[in-house]
């Protein structure tokens, strides 16, 4: 691939993983935008980079930067990937895409009138079991699915004390737990499974009423004392589906599930066969068989489907995760800029596909009705 200069906007958790991705897949990290010019230059400083850019204007003037990261809250997606693209960069666009269905769409559409590659890191699918998992499922080794079910569950927001902008739906949207892991879950098992939901029926609850006052960090220890904000977003989520093809799913999110760390778990249950993935666990697929059978397939470059081979970069027992899907999907991102066409890569139409899941759940849980998705 050629050499790509890239900009990373935003300088949390995310943009380090961007970082480093970018990094690995041969990119050239010209610079940083932060909430500051001071903290982008800190940020500079840290991450050994030759400039700080003072906001996302001097991001987008400069001519050796082809594609931009934005990694900002979920508030500023919209704003800064539409200037991205306009000034002719190519985007890769953390999820939520938008905090509107409608925003999402608009963003979509201009990718395409420009012609420039945006993505937005659904990584969850360059584990290389799902891809085995959704080969087997295309071959129809599982038969006719009869139940989808799982979970996507985490602990970082137990204590009451924890707080972050993504709690504030004026920075993460109307709907945080659903909109934030939710549709980490629901990408996932619509691309492995290859049946889309036609309708839902949810509901939301906020178990935390009230929290300590946001800190700068995600993930962190929190301070003991100090004030407390009212809560209005969920901290939980429960939703039922229904395929296309007429399949139920069923789906629990929290992030105040006490012991589970980043848990996304899904089960696929066919008339032959059954499958199941689990995140924090992301080495093995499980396989149910009639009879009282179940295999394991272990993951490595010498068996299982040809995109599981490809992502298994190292051999079986030395273990990939999240890190290495992260940098996968920026590798092949890249690709595509640079006119290759890699296989689930996950485009801003994916971004529109999951706004509208999120919007029609939200729909739901406030009616306490079955929706439509479209």
């Amino acid at each position: 691939m050629s050499t790509l200069g890239i900009a990373i906007v935003g300088t949390g958790m995310i943009g380090a993983v961007h970082r480093r991705a970018a990094l690995l897949a041969g990119a050239t990290v010209r610079g940083v935008a932060a909430s500051s010019a001071q903290r982008a230059g800190e940020v500079a400083q840290s991450w050994n980079l030759p400039r700080a850019y003072r906001d996302l204007d001097e991001v987008l003037a400069d001519p050796q930067v082809q594609v931009v990261h934005v990694c900002t809250p979920n508030h500023l997606h919209r704003g800064m990937a539409q200037a991205a693209l306009e000034a002719g960069k190519h985007v890769i666009c953390e999820k939520p895409l938008a905090t509107t269905l409608e925003d999402a769409k608009a963003l979509a559409a201009l990718a395409a009138a420009r012609g420039r590659v945006a993505t937005v890191p659904f990584v969850y699918r360059y584990h290389p079991v799902v891809r085995e998992a959704r080969a087997r499922i295309a071959q129809g080794e599982l038969g006719p699915l009869h139940l989808i079910h799982g979970s996507y569950l985490q602990d970082w927001l137990l204590d009451p004390a924890s707080n972050n902008w993504r709690v504030d739906p004026a920075l993460g949207g109307a709907s945080r737990v659903f909109a934030d892991i939710g549709s980490h879950w629901c990408d996932l098992v619509e691309w492995v499974g290859g049946e889309r939901f036609v309708d839902v029926s949810a509901a939301f609850a906020t178990v935390i009423d009230e929290r300590g006052a946001p800190s700068g960090q995600s993930f962190s220890t929190p301070a003991a004392g100090g004030a407390r904000q009212p809560v209005t977003s969920e901290d939980v989520a429960a939703a039922m589906f229904r395929t296309s093809a007429g399949t139920l799913a069923s789906l629990t999110v929290s992030q105040v599930s006490a012991g589970r760390r980043n848990r996304l778990w899904f089960e696929i249950d066919g008339a032959r066969a059954s499958v199941a993935f689990n995140q924090e666990d992301a080495e093995r697929l499980w396989i149910g068989l009639p009879d009282q059978r179940e295999a394991i397939f272990v993951r490595g470059p010498g068996a299982g489907s040809a995109e599981q081979r490809r992502l298994s970069v190292l051999p079986a027992g030395h273990a990939q995760g999240y890190g290495g899907c992260f940098d996968a999907f920026v590798a092949d991102t890249y690709r595509a800029i640079d006119g290759e066409q890699p296989q689930g890569l996950p485009t801003f139409e994916d971004g529109v596909r999951s706004a509208l899941i999120v919007d029609r759940v939200i729909a739901s849980a406030r009616t306490r009705a079955w929706t439509p998705i479209g």
